[in-house]
């Protein structure tokens, strides 16, 4: 029902993640993110949004990435229906994808990330987000979004698309999180638009002033 994409930039320390989906509500459903332990993208039939809490959780207390996911999704008796993708603060990732989910489903680790999907028009959706992703320029939201725009063009949610989102997170900037939760026609088209408003003019120049992880005191002066 989901494609979703989770990275990391090692250059400034901004983690990040995409998600579009057929149904509705993707960015509340599906990206989880916290600058103290990562990023999470659960999904799938019957998604769990403890397990996407629970996840950042473990990675927080100091599990790798893989390993965080093993422990969320083990105990879980409806894992079947379920996917989850994690990034920890060191770029490392893990992935799980439940049997009972809708084909074409699954995920796929690159350099700085991880890419998941389920109902997808076909796997070949994955590999397009991943060239994509590595082969746009500019900043980490902008290489999330080119990431969308390849993957809704190789196919996408078999079913078309209803909603997509975006979550960045950077140490020396306000949280980005932007989501259009219904769209009948073009909500990725939705949120670039979005992401165009919220970066420029004067909403972008007050999120200059609002404090931050490596400047609490940001702009008092």
């Amino acid at each position: 029902m989901t494609f979703s994409i989770l990275a990391h930039d090692p250059e400034t320390g901004a983690i990040g993640g995409a998600a579009a989906t057929g149904s509705l509500c993707v960015g509340g459903w599906v990206l989880r993110g916290h600058l103290s332990a990562g990023m999470s993208a659960s999904q799938g039939a019957s998604p769990s949004t403890l397990w996407g809490e629970e996840v950042l959780a473990e990675m927080r207390d100091g599990k790798e990435a893989a390993a965080a996911v093993r422990s969320v999704t083990g105990a879980d008796g409806g894992k079947g229906y379920r996917q989850l993708a994690a990034l920890d603060l060191e770029g490392r990732t893990g992935a799980f994808t439940g049997d009972l989910n809708t084909p074409e489903m699954g995920s796929a680790a690159f350099g700085t990330g991880v890419v998941s999907g389920n109902m997808l028009a076909g796997l070949d959706v994955l590999d397009g987000m991943v060239q994509a992703f590595e082969g746009a320029t500019g900043g980490l939201d902008l290489r999330l979004l080119a990431a969308l725009r390849a993957a809704e063009g190789a196919g996408g949610d078999s079913r078309g698309l209803l909603s997509a989102a975006l979550l960045v997170l950077h140490p020396d900037h306000a949280p980005l999180t932007l989501r259009v939760d219904h769209h009948a026609d073009d909500p990725i088209g939705a949120l670039t638009d979005l992401h165009a408003r919220a970066t420029t003019g004067e909403y972008a120049y007050w999120a200059e002033k609002v404090p931050v992880k490596n400047d609490r005191e940001r702009g008092l002066d």
